[in-house]
């Protein structure tokens, strides 16, 4: 994946989650938002997905409508989307969910053949104490640069 073709990333779910499983998912989009996609305007980091009725939904995700939009098309900027999954990558992300107590959560969203894409992730949360050694590990390998640069 190429950078031009990123338009929003979550940041923060590496350090608050850990992962187990992603997958990639298409969206069910409305005309407004796949332009306001264009211009890059959409935040994941407040989304989730929810698996209800055999489909999955992406819930609090934010899409800003252009200023451009049409005047006779209601926007809605937190509406629930839908995901486009197989069955059994559905059946997959329930079970989970259900079984072992995950979270599914996106990571990226993005552009693939002139689609927009979601990339999700199976993701357990993460403890005090592992968020700990996330940070040493990574004031650690910035000292580890700033050494190799000095030489």
């Amino acid at each position: 994946m190429s950078d031009d073709s990123l338009i929003a990333q979550n940041r923060r779910a590496s350090f608050e989650y850990t992962y187990v499983e992603q997958f990639e998912a298409g969206l069910a989009l409305q005309g407004w938002e796949v332009k306001s996609l264009r211009a890059g305007k959409a935040n994941i980091s407040q989304g989730y997905i929810l698996v209800k009725n055999n489909e999955a939904w992406w819930v609090g995700g934010q899409i800003t409508p252009m200023i451009t939009a049409s005047t006779h098309v209601k926007t809605d900027t937190t509406r629930t989307r839908k995901l486009l999954l197989h069955e059994r990558e559905i059946g997959r992300l329930r079970t989970a969910v259900e079984q072992k107590g995950l979270t599914i959560i996106p990571l990226k969203l993005y552009w693939k053949k002139g689609r927009a894409k979601l990339y999700i992730t199976l993701a357990r949360g993460k403890k005090l104490v592992d968020k700990r050694e996330t940070i040493k590990e990574r004031d650690w390998s910035r000292q580890k640069q700033r050494v190799l640069k000095g030489q």
